[in-house]
């Protein structure tokens, strides 16, 4: 099972997650929502498509950005849509 870690909390778990890139990528239905907040942020991957993003607050801490998934990936990209990745001191263990 991985387990993104920030701040002390565990915001998101799952034994289904997809690995691209070195990044792992949980299922939307495994994040613990009240942990993200959505952020206006978004960039382009040139395989991937869009990303959006979102800012995790834990106790009261934010970690601006720290979250991404794609809404609407390209073609290439369809095993990871809605999945949400983690950087910015996010601890992703295994």
């Amino acid at each position: 099972m991985a387990k993104a870690i920030w701040n002390g909390a565990v915001v998101a778990e799952s034994d289904n997650c997809e690995i691209v890139e070195g990044n792992y990528y949980f299922p939307p239905d495994t994040i613990k929502a009240e942990y993200f907040q959505p952020s206006n942020t978004h960039t382009i991957c040139s395989w991937k498509g869009e990303a959006s993003y979102y800012t995790l607050r834990v106790d009261g801490q934010d970690n601006k950005d720290a979250a991404w998934y794609y809404p609407d990936p390209k073609p290439k990209a369809q095993n990871i849509q809605g999945y949400i990745a983690f950087w910015r001191g996010v601890q992703v263990e295994k």
